[in-house]
């Protein structure tokens, strides 16, 4: 099987040559994606935008890698404070509304830079 890189405009990693995700078969493992606006570069200086813009972000890589959020099978945050967990906890609930059909989640405290927030990544399997 061939890896492929997958890239999403805005979401690069300046100065790394680094994708958004990689995709080998079906499997599917994103790099660490923030809340920054694509368009504009521009990452909000609160938890909420953040969030807001990171989740977003990640169904944009998911839409790359041609996967559905429903084959997300596992997200890990990590948040620079628990302040970020109300607002990732509304998104994930808006996302992934069946309690029956969620990804496995797992959050963590940790000294992000400039400026950041909140940075998840995700492991998907496509169809």
């Amino acid at each position: 099987m061939t890896r492929q890189s997958i890239e999403v405009e805005g979401l690069g990693h300046p100065g790394f040559p680094i994708p958004a995700a990689s995709r080998v078969g079906n499997i599917v493992a994103s790099g660490g994606i923030r809340g920054v606006d694509r368009e504009t570069g521009v990452m909000p200086a609160d938890a909420a935008g953040q969030v807001k813009l990171m989740f977003t972000n990640v169904m944009a890589v998911a839409q790359a890698a041609s996967v559905s959020a429903e084959r997300i099978v596992k997200m890990t945050f990590w948040v620079t404070s628990r302040e970020c967990t109300p607002h990732i906890n509304e998104l994930w609930l808006a996302h992934f509304p069946d309690p029956a059909s969620r990804p496995a989640r797992h959050v963590m405290t940790y000294d992000l830079p400039g400026g950041m927030l909140a940075q998840c990544d995700f492991l998907a399997v496509a169809e």
